[in-house]
């Protein structure tokens, strides 16, 4: 996992079993980066307060409801990676 800047946008692109997802950087619990957590499966678990977001939906996890990270497309053309931003 790792966390880009793309237009002014803080996108966490994941490769899960060789398939890039990405979805929204930022924690929406406590805005801590999700890069600095743990890739299971098909979800990122934050480091800061176990919030677990599900990188095809980006619903999010925890003990209280809370809001769901935005998912962006991903594609690749040989070594180029592209993250397609709501327009």
């Amino acid at each position: 996992m790792k966390t880009l800047e793309v237009e002014g946008e803080d996108i966490l692109v994941a490769n899960v079993e060789g398939r890039l997802r990405a979805i929204g950087a930022i924690c929406t619990h406590r805005e801590w980066d999700l890069s600095e957590g743990d890739l299971g499966g098909n979800s990122v678990t934050c480091a800061g307060h176990g919030s677990v977001f599900d990188l095809e939906t980006g619903k999010g996890e925890f003990v209280r409801p809370i809001p769901p990270e935005p998912v962006y497309p991903v594609t690749v053309d040989g070594e180029d990676v592209f993250v397609e931003l709501a327009s």
